[in-house]
């Protein structure tokens, strides 16, 4: 450990302590001269420094391009000791038209794209200023802000920019620093000029009002803000909020009902090609089975095509589910954290970040307004000895001819000023005409009025305010017009109303026919097909016992003959060219069971059971959808058996019993129940329920007789009430008393 030398002071203090006030120093560093803007200009020390390097390489809007790298050998050399690469992406940003909504930097090169892809090496681009960027450093030779001596105290620079243009709003800022953060989104100038004229006029006005001229952020790259208009008011009261871009979407129609989803514009910050990968993985994983490609058809201008999977795809849907899962809808994180004026850091609402702006603005234009009359004093007192010399001309020749000392005699003589005397002895020869003296004269002049007019002007606060405005309306009209640059971008759009994303449009839908067995067992094949006993393949004494036609997506209910129902999924019963699965593997159906009815759910149907004693119900499809393999009990048959499920899709009931006994009665008679026994539908004195069918009086009632059909209109001698006896079927009804 080395000893303290002579005149050395030594202190004990502790880790923690040392530790605290050393990080303290640390994190104040990185906040103020790294990662937070300055409210006035909205630039942070790393942006200013690069501005002014270029401006001192002149590098205005009409002149050359320069390389990027001698720029950067300037910043790093001169200005800001930091690495060259980190100071190029700097640059490099300022340029970029989909980075900052308005560019300080005009580049030639490639300086990068929206796709995320990297610019050229600095010694390959060039790069100069842009007028907005001169706007924004306007005044800097008159005084306007304050200079401070650079790292290495070899220079001076820039304290703060005078900030004719409202940069930090207009281009917003981004930065992470020790323990804080700032997110400010960028907004259309003109909308800014026109709350800053607002606030001018009322400086008591209050957010909401402001509001009414900037009614929210213009991002460079367009998009959708779709916030809600509660939501962005307390964001721009607060300082702090939450902001929702969508891109924007569009349909365009093709030949025979066809259409495609064209995407013109990306939310801020998102890369399209990472984009686009996105969605492409979605495809490939089959997690949006309604979306068939994914195309970048873009050129200067961004162009996404999505190609729906088919024409009856609803383009809202598509778009809802794409919002949720891809960066086609971002959140975008308000957070005006800013250094005041003071160098301090705060959080601002809408109104003190343009408060401040105009605090600025004022500054600016007393100490412009100073400098030009320090300038025109002295030009005066230059003037005054320049009328002096012209009076007494030829003692003035004489003087600088003949005298040891005519600068002393000359003060002494005519009682001019050290500077009098020094412009009398510079003046050329060709200065001592006539012609010379008037412009003199009139030059004294009207450096005189204007020496009053600012005067006047430093002394009327009103006079300073209204040419504060005057200014603000020169940048609306440069910056903000009806121009490409100053048009409105972002559309300012309600938030939207929730659209119902439905979980079959994320499933792969695929038709398919399911095929049931007479000895219960189950199996799909692909598509929609009608399919009899010759053209299917059973075990040994197996037969066709029902078909259904179905999707991938359904639910299939199953009823048992023990009054209880099973829910399969449709994806799971097996498909190829086996004879399937017992259903009681599937589902725990008793060995002694057997499969009643497959149906297909459709919510809110209503369903008819019987069971062999002539009893039944009514019962809702909700509310016999089974969540496990044990089912759902829902028709209690006592010592009988269930034998019939069907949907409730007419206005009368037939029932037919093995008596032979055929009955006819109103469908509004059931009783509808959510499980039970039922009511009594038939009566018989000897055997059961034979057969039952639900169909529409004014339609008839049709059965099946052989290979042909008949339909009986006149029921009139079969109409009766529930639960009676009937009559006898119709001549030629077929001997199976079944209807077919």
């Amino acid at each position: 450990m080395r000893s303290p030398s002579e005149g050395e002071e030594v202190r004990e203090v502790g880790l923690a302590e040392a530790l605290g006030e050393r990080y303290l120093a640390y994190a104040l560093s990185t906040i103020v001269a790294r990662s937070l803007p300055d409210v006035r200009d909205g630039l942070k020390p790393v942006h200013r420094r690069l501005l002014y390097a270029m401006r001192q390489l002149r590098l205005d809007p009409d002149r050359g391009f320069k390389k990027c790298a001698r720029v950067v050998g300037d910043v790093i050399g001169k200005y800001h000791p930091h690495g060259d690469t980190a100071v190029y992406d700097a640059m490099v940003r300022l340029a970029q038209d989909f980075a900052v909504r308005y560019p300080l930097v005009e580049g030639q090169g490639n300086f990068g794209n929206i796709d995320g892809d990297n610019p050229a090496a600095m010694r390959y681009t060039e790069a100069r200023l842009t007028a907005y960027a001169l706007a924004l450093m306007e005044g800097l030779d008159e005084d306007a802000v304050d200079f401070r001596p650079t790292y290495d105290g070899e220079e001076s620079e820039p304290v703060v920019f005078p900030g004719a243009v409202p940069n930090l709003l207009a281009n917003g800022a981004a930065g992470i620093a020790v323990g804080m953060a700032t997110n400010v989104p960028p907004h259309n100038v003109g909308e800014i000029c026109a709350a800053l004229k607002h606030l001018l006029a009322d400086p008591e006005a209050s957010v909401g009002a402001l509001m009414g001229h900037l009614p929210g952020p213009d991002f460079p790259t367009g998009g959708v803000l779709v916030e809600d208009a509660e939501a962005l008011r307390a964001a721009y009261e607060t300082g702090r909020g939450s902001l929702r871009l969508r891109a924007r979407w569009r349909v365009e129609k093709l030949s025979h009902g066809l259409y495609h989803i064209i995407i013109d514009e990306v939310p801020y910050q998102v890369q399209k090609a990472r984009l686009i990968e996105r969605i492409a993985e979605l495809i490939n994983s089959r997690k949006l089975p309604i979306l068939a490609d994914v195309r970048d058809e873009s050129t200067e201008t961004v162009r996404m095509v999505l190609e729906p999977r088919s024409r009856t795809v609803d383009p809202e849907v598509l778009m809802e589910h794409l919002f949720r899962q891809t960066d086609l809808e971002v959140r975008f994180g308000l957070n005006m954290n800013l250094l005041d004026a003071d160098g301090i850091p705060r959080v601002m609402d809408l109104k003190a970040v343009l408060a401040a702006f105009l605090d600025h603005r004022l500054v600016v234009l007393r100490r412009r307004a100073e400098h030009r009359l320090g300038r025109i004093a002295h030009r005066l007192e230059v003037l005054d000895g320049y009328l002096v010399a012209y009076l007494n001309l030829d003692e003035v020749i004489r003087i600088i001819r003949f005298e040891d000392h005519p600068r002393a005699e000359l003060i002494r003589t005519f009682e001019l000023t050290e500077v009098q005397a020094d412009a009398i002895l510079n003046m050329r020869l060709r200065n001592l005409r006539k012609l010379e003296e008037m412009e003199i004269k009139g030059e004294h002049e009207r450096l005189s009025a204007e020496q009053a007019d600012l005067q006047a002007l430093l002394a009327d606060p009103t006079r300073q305010r209204a040419e504060i405005g005057r200014q603000i309306d020169r940048v609306a009209e440069q910056f903000g017009g009806d121009t490409d640059l100053g048009r409105r971008r972002t559309e300012l759009a309600a938030a939207p109303e929730p659209v119902s994303v439905p979980v079959e449009a994320l499933i792969e839908r695929e038709p398919i026919t399911i095929i049931l067995s007479r000895m219960g067992w189950l199996r799909a094949v692909k598509g929609h097909q009608d399919l009899g006993p010759d053209d299917l393949r059973f075990k040994d004494g197996d037969d066709l016992a029902q078909t259904l036609h179905a999707s991938t997506v359904d639910k299939v209910l199953v009823f048992a003959s023990t009054g209880r129902f099973y829910t399969l999924g449709a994806d799971r019963i097996p498909r190829g060219r086996g004879f399937g699965e017992p259903v009681r593997l599937m589902v725990d159906l008793p060995n002694d069971a057997e499969v009643v009815a497959l149906l297909v759910h459709v919510p809110g149907r209503r369903l008819l059971l019987a069971g062999s004693a002539g009893r039944g119900f009514l019962v809702r499809e909700d509310e016999v959808l089974a969540q496990t393999r044990t089912g759902r009990q829902v028709l209690n048959v006592g010592q009988g058996r269930a034998t019939h499920c069907l949907p409730a899709e007419g206005d009368h009931v037939a029932v037919i019993g093995d008596n032979r006994k055929l009955l006819v009665f109103p469908l509004d008679e059931v009783a509808e129940m959510a499980r039970g026994q039922g009511v009594i539908l038939q009566k018989y004195r000897d055997g059961g329920l034979k057969d039952l069918k639900v169909f529409t009086l004014a339609e008839g009632l049709t059965y099946q007789r052989g290979s042909q059909s008949r339909t009986e209109t006149d029921l009139t001698p079969w109409l009766g009430r529930r639960a009676g006896v009937g009559r006898l079927p119709p001549t030629g009804f077929p001997r199976s008393g079944c209807f077919g």
